[in-house]
């Protein structure tokens, strides 16, 4: 991950609907959920609900496929963990107890195959 890159998925999460749709999406795993769920669950227009997870899918937060005429999303935990891992890979500085707690989360994200 680059500065550019991070910089956009950060930008992308600027937003209290986006953030939320992002923060549930996580929690409901790699099997994702439909846009229309997800607008529905946040109280969000769907249209409204399209236009900002497009903005999480451009920033490579989610990742999107076509089940018949539903568009499912899910997190991209990958992408995820390299931003967590681009914004912390310099603050431990020499004090790997800094960085513990954040370290033992990517633990329990990667034992529980958040793909």
């Amino acid at each position: 991950m680059n500065d550019e890159s991070a910089v956009q998925a950060l930008s992308a999460l600027a937003h209290a609907d986006r953030l939320a749709a992002f923060r549930m999406l996580v929690r409901a795993g790699p099997d994702g959920m439909a846009s229309g769920e997800i607008a529905e669950a946040l109280a969000i227009a769907p249209t409204r609900m399209s236009f900002h997870l497009a903005a999480l899918e451009r920033a490579r937060l989610l990742r999107s496929w076509r089940d018949g005429r539903r568009i499912l999303y899910a997190a991209s935990y990958d992408d995820m963990r390299q931003l967590l891992a681009f914004l912390t890979e310099d603050c431990c500085s020499g004090n790997p107890q800094i960085c513990a707690p954040l370290g033992a989360l990517a633990a329990v994200c990667d034992a529980k195959t958040c793909a």
